[in-house]
């Protein structure tokens, strides 16, 4: 058995039933195992325990079943949920692929362990931690029943079936998946190539959840604006993608070129061309940061003379972020930016968004990261 498997099986022991421990005793005994520790056995001086760091720098890709038997071995499936299984494993390689999350440190050693999860002990600024120290799932119970949180963020369910799903409160249904979004929320494209589009739309501003302080009366179920048109009620979103579907979006407080700077500025450069249907926002941006910008009349589609010029991808998406959010009833714009990392997750995991895959995202680095590291 590899280091890291012997770890991962020295966590699972926690959570184990006094009925397996007392299998795990008999099978031990009958292997000979006090004769093979006896012989094994290392003075505390010799400092070997310098040999349980964590030295390999593992490049992140998406959880397979062969990197889940790596961190759990077959031995300690037999007496781990499955769930939590999937939860050390995810946690386990964040990890190996991000260090310490309080100095970046690469040597960790086992420092036991907590909770069904492995502690560490940092050589360099000798802090302690355990694998989600630093994630927004810190500290978060029911770690078996996180996998069937990630299923119910895959799938795109309401809080309401998620907690029935998940087995938990409304409230910690909630909770969970803010906590879970946190991570996805931030992850997008360093930067994207070759040509992108880029547009922007607008989803109704919504209170939902505020119970008091109102600027207006309240409405039901989404609602609609109280203006046609564009108004200050509606909220500018932009999107900006290339032709691998690598896809970065943004909230802007306003739609001009102080709010798309920010959100644009490194991701889009001068080695891109750029698409859009003339927006004064886009197209300032793109003219101060020197970036080839095509201009296309409304409503962005391709013409004759240039057929893969056209902003039909970004449109497109679009229309399936505004499609997947109606079930929801209206999105509170305070967790906006959450829903939108939701989407573009989902779009880059592609066939890959299963549960391990979700899991791995909500502790970081999400899938676009994992991509790049």
């Amino acid at each position: 058995m590899d280091r890291v498997a012997f770890d991962a099986w020295l966590a699972a022991i926690k959570v184990m039933s006094a009925e397996q421990r007392r299998k795990g005793a008999e099978m031990l005994a009958s292997a000979g195992v006090d004769a093979a520790l006896n012989a094994a056995e290392v003075p505390a001086s010799s400092g070997d325990g310098a040999n349980l760091a964590v030295d390999t720098i593992v490049t992140c890709g998406d959880i397979a079943d062969d990197d889940i038997k790596r961190v759990i071995p077959e031995e300690m499936a037999k007496v781990t949920p499955p769930a939590l299984a999937l939860v050390v494993a995810a946690s386990q390689q964040r990890v190996e692929s991000v260090g310490c999350p309080h100095c970046g440190g690469r040597r960790l050693q086992r420092w036991g362990g907590a909770s069904g999860l492995p502690r560490y002990r940092c050589a360099a600024c000798q802090r302690t931690v355990n694998a989600l120290t630093g994630t927004p799932l810190a500290r978060l119970r029911k770690k078996d029943q996180w996998a069937e949180q990630a299923k119910a963020l895959i799938t795109g369910e309401r809080v309401a079936k998620a907690a029935e799903r998940c087995a938990v409160a409304y409230t910690t249904a909630f909770r969970w998946r803010h906590r879970f979004l946190s991570a996805p929320a931030l992850d997008k494209p360093r930067r994207l190539t070759g040509l992108v589009e880029a547009d922007e739309t607008f989803i109704l501003e919504s209170f939902k959840g505020k119970r008091s302080g109102l600027p207006r009366p309240s409405r039901q179920r989404g609602g609609k604006a109280g203006k046609r048109g564009l108004s200050a009620e509606q909220i500018p979103v932009l999107v900006a993608r290339d032709r691998t579907g690598a896809t970065t979006d943004a909230v802007l407080p306003r739609l001009n070129r102080a709010s798309v700077t920010p959100a644009l500025a490194g991701v889009v450069t001068s080695t891109n061309d750029l698409c859009c249907d003339g927006g004064k926002a886009i197209v300032s941006f793109a003219r101060d940061a020197k970036i080839p910008c095509h201009i296309l009349p409304s409503p962005g589609g391709p013409s004759s003379q240039a057929p893969h010029l056209h902003i039909n991808n970004v449109n497109g998406y679009h229309g399936r972020l505004k499609a997947w959010l109606r079930p929801f009833h209206g999105v509170a714009t305070k967790y906006l930016d959450h829903y939108l990392g939701w989407r573009r997750a989902v779009e880059a995991l592609g066939a890959a968004a299963q549960p391990e895959a979700g899991l791995r995202g909500a502790v970081g680095p999400g899938p676009y990261q994992q991509l790049t590291l």
